[in-house]
């Protein structure tokens, strides 16, 4: 190469940040590993980084339970919810507190800000409790708080269903395999829905306590007293320490037969004189089924029972790696603990999902990564197209792996940043790039001197433009909100991107450009194409804005132009023919249906109606299967989290999980089938009439593309007292109904339901020496909620608890529990 007649004093003193960088390294063996070192830290950021859907958001959220017997709902409020409430606002980094009170129990919510941890939330919720015990009303039980976060969310949800198997038997079965998969690592929170487990029930016969003078009381008590082990010191003997045992407990349903509750002139009284025990499942208080769509590929399932287990991701965990290994121990199970009778179908799989958009989204960045550098091949030749091919891929990795290091994973927002930034990133390169071929073709050919100072004339406004750039990104990071953080990554990588790709415009472009040397006679023959297209352009331009100068009217004419063109632009906002919302919608593989029944309906007619439903949606072409879940909830996703439901455990409330076909073998999006559905949905709901009741209806529930949020239109109703602001809250109802741009609407509001009441005459109880407390725990027996003990049994993963009550039948029929002894 020539040597340069620019003196190299004067490049020394003129050459500036960006010409002493591209000066060190155009001939630096450091440039080369360097480039390497980047590649490879990027390569592994891309294996190592985890990947997931959507960020992972940091929404600290706890649910305190309360309960209070005896209250009502007004009094829960006033004397328990209502302090309680005012003190948790009290603590840092609390948004919002959210309160129900009903009758004897009560719930508050706390959203804590976005970003704050859920460790530290914890702690400040649990001291402020501690600090302020003294203010439960007298009768108030000790709060019970569990805390809620994203990395309480299921990733990978298998349903267990067969048409042989009892759900007994497969919840028995589904607990077990929860077990094997506790033992696969970075799994986290995990539980299974569904099935009814194991219990003994104790069916006490009235007419028999009354003959031999027992109570329901004396019953539990000999359970109870008869049921109990421990150590109870130690000894020495013969030289060997040892310890001292006593006690029993019940191992079978044998034993609680042969129990002796009580004695009749000096006769033993068996347990089995007094009930019938039974060992099966418990009363069915929830239902969960499982059933095939018009494209499922098989036999058609109608109404299978079954079971599902729900498998959370520890913090930041690659999402991927551990459904992958979850399915892996699911497969080494089948034949060994999972018998061929009972079939598993992957009701939700994050890790696929997340594994097919960010695999979707990585061909979107190479294939513009390949459209860039195929513009530079058309328009400056193939060499230089190569520096760009080089440089590019090395930004675009190394910004992956900063991102590993910052703490973000591989998700369509991450990725969107680094798509985002293509347009921008190449631009630093290019220039410099083209600069010195520019000064090349001045200099007569290549030549390092010039290069660095073709650096140094375009370096300082690479970088001012490069800074621009990442100023005009910062401000989305200060958004507020669950939307600040979950677009967070756009700002952040996009920044980062951008001063790795200044970075390598500055010292890897000069030293592949020295490396990758075009001809001079080709670069001739492109700066003589560029002038011309300059020439056609400039003269296209001349004459179009040349003769509006020249042209007072036609000047006048398209300013106003634009002018009208902007407000007209504006006014599309007003009259709505330009849709305005935050995300567009996605195209999921998924949408549930929430079902709220009248408040007091019965399971049985809960589940009739949502097998309606259910039989309605599966004749849509594009669903493969559905899941039923009455009197539970599905297990719960973002969306579930923040609508909070996992508390959806009433009789009268289910819901239907609906997975369709991948969105590549149909042609409807999953909104368009939502819609459709709830088209379809109604003349139903109009038919049963549940939308006349308070807090009823049928809800379409869509994935959100974004954050979710309680709903997309929520009204608040303060008032004075309960029955105003119910008034109101139904006129609003009317009244969002009345619109076409709301699609559901239904209040929390909760419709009266009947309730069955004991009189206790206290004189009588007084003068028989009973108290109203004993007549409450005695009735609470006979209702069948009452878990007196558990069998200590080996080999089972769930308690058998026993439970000690009246037959269903007396239940039923309350008249019969007034000769209860």
């Amino acid at each position: 190469m020539s040597e340069s007649p620019i003196e190299s004093e004067k490049i020394e003193h003129e050459l500036g940040f960006a010409g002493k960088l591209a000066k060190a390294f155009i001939h630096s063996p450091l440039s080369p590993l360097i480039f390497a070192a980047m590649m490879l830290l990027g390569i592994y950021g891309l294996i190592a980084t985890p990947r997931q859907e959507d960020p992972e958001i940091s929404v600290p959220m706890i649910d305190i339970f309360y309960r209070m017997p005896g209250a009502t709902a007004e009094e829960v409020s006033k004397l328990l919810i209502g302090p309680q409430s005012r003190v948790l606002t009290e603590i840092p980094g609390v948004k919002h507190v959210y309160s129900v009170s009903d009758k004897e129990m009560g719930i508050i919510t706390m959203e804590y800000h976005v970003g704050e941890d859920m460790e530290s939330a914890i702690v400040r919720t649990n001291d402020k409790l501690k600090a302020n015990a003294d203010l439960l009303p007298p009768g108030a039980e000790p709060a019970t708080m569990k805390p809620k976060e994203i990395d309480d969310v299921p990733v990978l949800t298998l349903t267990l269903w067969s048409n042989e198997l009892d759900d007994a038997t497969l919840r028995t079965l589904a607990v077990s395999v929860q077990q094997h998969i506790k033992q696969v690592p970075k799994t986290g929170n995990s539980f299974v829905t569904g099935g009814r487990a194991t219990q003994i029930r104790i069916d006490v016969k009235p007419e028999r306590l009354s003959g031999y003078n027992l109570s329901m009381g004396q019953i539990a008590m000999a359970i109870k007293g008869f049921n109990a082990e421990q150590t109870v010191g130690s000894t020495e003997r013969s030289g060997s320490w040892s310890f001292v045992e006593t006690g029993t407990f019940l191992r079978s349903v044998g034993d609680v037969r042969k129990l002796v509750v009580g004695n009749q002139q000096g006769k033993p009284i068996y347990m089995t004189d007094v009930a019938t025990v039974t060992e099966g499942p418990e009363e069915a208080r929830q239902l969960v089924s499982f059933s095939s769509g018009s494209a499922y590929e098989g036999e058609k399932i109608d109404n299978a029972q079954a079971v599902t287990i729900a498998i959370a991701k520890q913090k930041g965990a690659n999402g991927v790696s551990v459904v992958n290994a979850v399915m892996a121990e699911v497969e080494k199970l089948k034949g060994f603990i999972i018998p061929d009778n009972v079939n598993i179908e992957v009701s939700r799989d994050y890790g696929k999902t997340a594994n097919d958009k960010v695999n979707a989204l990585l061909f979107k960045l190479v294939f513009a990564t390949a459209v860039v550098v195929a513009l530079v091949w058309w328009f400056m030749g193939f060499k230089p197209a190569m520096v760009v091919f080089l440089t590019i891929p090395v930004v675009l990795v190394i910004t992956v792996f900063s991102a590993m290091v910052m703490g973000y994973s591989i998700n369509r927002v991450s990725l969107f940043a680094l798509i985002f930034s293509i347009g921008f990133l190449v631009d630093n390169a290019i220039v410099i790039v083209e600069n010195i071929y520019r000064r090349w073709l001045m200099h007569g050919a290549p030549d390092t001197d010039v290069s660095v100072d073709a650096v140094r004339e375009v370096g300082n406004p690479t970088v001012l433009a490069t800074w621009t750039v990442v100023a005009a990104l910062l401000p989305m990071g200060f958004v507020s909100g669950m939307m600040g953080p979950y677009m967070e990554p756009i700002p952040a990588l996009g920044s980062v991107a951008m001063v790795f790709s200044l970075f390598a415009a500055l010292v890897f472009a000069p030293y592949l450009a020295m490396r990758i040397v075009p001809s001079m006679k080709q670069l001739k023959k492109l700066e003589e194409e560029e002038h011309r297209f300059a020439s056609k352009l400039e003269s296209l331009y001349n004459k179009t804005i040349g003769g509006m100068f020249h042209n007072r009217k036609k000047g006048k004419l398209f300013l106003y132009s634009i002018i009208g063109a902007f407000f007209l632009s504006c006014l599309m906002f007003y009259t709505t023919h330009v849709t305005v919302k935050m995300l567009p919608f996605d195209n999921k593989a998924e949408f549930q249906v929430a079902i709220d029944m009248p408040a007091g309906t019965a399971l049985p007619e809960t589940a009739s109606f949502t097998n309606d439903v259910a039989e309605l949606i599966r004749e849509i072409p594009e669903v493969v299967s559905l899941q039923t879940y009455v009197g539970t909830s599905i297990p719960f996703d973002f969306n579930g989290l923040v609508r909070h439901y996992y508390l959806r455990m009433f009789p009268w409330q289910a819901q239907i999980q609906v997975i369709l076909t991948d969105k590549a073998e149909r042609s409807r999006s999953s909104h368009d089938i939502a819609i459709a559905v709830r088209e379809a949905l109604e003349p139903m709901i109009e038919k049963s009439g549940i939308k006349e009741f308070d807090g009823a209806g049928v809800t379409v529930v869509e994935m959100p593309p974004g954050p979710p949020v309680l709903q997309t239109l929520v009204a608040e109703v303060h008032g004075p007292d309960a029955e105003t602001r119910r008034q109101v809250a139904r006129d609003l109802k009317n009244i969002f109904s009345q619109s076409e741009l709301v699609g559901e609407e239904q209040t929390l509001m909760r419709e009266a339901m009947t309730a069955w009441r004991f009189e206790v005459d206290t004189e009588k109880a007084a003068l028989n020496g009973v108290t109203i407390d004993t007549i409450n725990k005695h009735l609470a027996m006979a209702m069948g909620e009452f878990k007196v003990a558990d069998l200590k049994q080996k080999g089972v993963h769930e308690p058998t608890y026993i439970l000690l009550q009246v037959p269903l039948s007396k239940r039923a029929n309350l008249e019969s529990l007034h000769d209860l002894p």
